[in-house]
């Protein structure tokens, strides 16, 4: 129905930036919120961060607020994440997701994930 493709991963020196990208594909939704995941090996994954539609509500989580910012672009389908001033824990891989709204706070779709490593 829908595939999320991930990009822009990579190495990365701490204190460096990098922007990711997810695009979407397949089936089409209307008004549905895209968001940002990581997950560690040997972590539980963790929400990043989250955009509505309209562009309107943004939430990032704690540890990357400031850090982080978290856009759509509705045209392309796509969601960015600009990281700036990465931390090596930031070490991880990315998912994007889509949150059709059916459920709330339940996302319906996930990307495969890029990886993302920030060296010290």
């Amino acid at each position: 129905q829908v595939q999320l493709v991930e990009s822009g991963g990579g190495l990365v020196q701490a204190g460096g930036s990098r922007k990711l990208s997810c695009a979407a594909s397949g089936r089409t939704f209307s008004r549905y919120i895209m968001g940002w995941f990581r997950q560690a090996p040997g972590k539980e994954r963790e929400f990043v961060a989250s955009v509505s539609w309209s562009g309107s509500s943004i939430t990032y989580a704690v540890s990357v607020k400031g850090r982080f910012t978290i856009s759509r672009d509705n045209a392309k389908n796509t969601v960015y994440l600009q990281m700036n001033s990465l931390k090596p824990e930031d070490t991880a891989v990315y998912f994007c997701a889509i949150d059709t709204g059916g459920r709330l706070g339940v996302y319906d779709y996930w990307g495969q994930g890029t990886q993302v490593t920030v060296s010290s």
